[in-house]
């Protein structure tokens, strides 16, 4: 299995995996509510391409809405692949973090 995600692509991933399908601007609000940071809808775009590209990431249009002048608007949602790679990314980290010694780190 191929693990090849930048740490923004994995964030944008997970942060995905919370809903069952989604657009761009709900990532950027659950982004912000998650890490205390903002994101661009333009960085959010770009990352969902690249996952989009790599197969963790399917999408389609929605229906058009007035509010958006009869556009609609680009859902996203996760692949299988996409869930198994983050979960795998995941177990990775934990079993390194066993192997770190616990040493007298002291909370800054």
């Amino acid at each position: 299995m191929s693990l090849q995600l930048g740490t923004l692509e994995e964030m944008i991933l997970i942060i995905l995996l919370m809903k069952e399908e989604t657009y761009g601007f709900e990532i950027a609000k659950e982004y912000k509510s998650q890490l205390n940071q903002s994101i661009s809808l333009p960085a959010i775009h770009v990352v969902f391409k690249r996952l989009e590209k790599k197969g963790f990431v399917d999408s389609r249009m929605g229906d058009p809405t007035p509010e958006r002048g009869g556009k609609g608007k680009r859902l996203y949602k996760a692949t299988n692949k996409g869930y198994e790679t983050a979960q795998e990314l995941q177990h990775r980290r934990n079993e390194i973090w066993k192997v770190i010694p616990k040493l007298n780190f002291s909370p800054a």
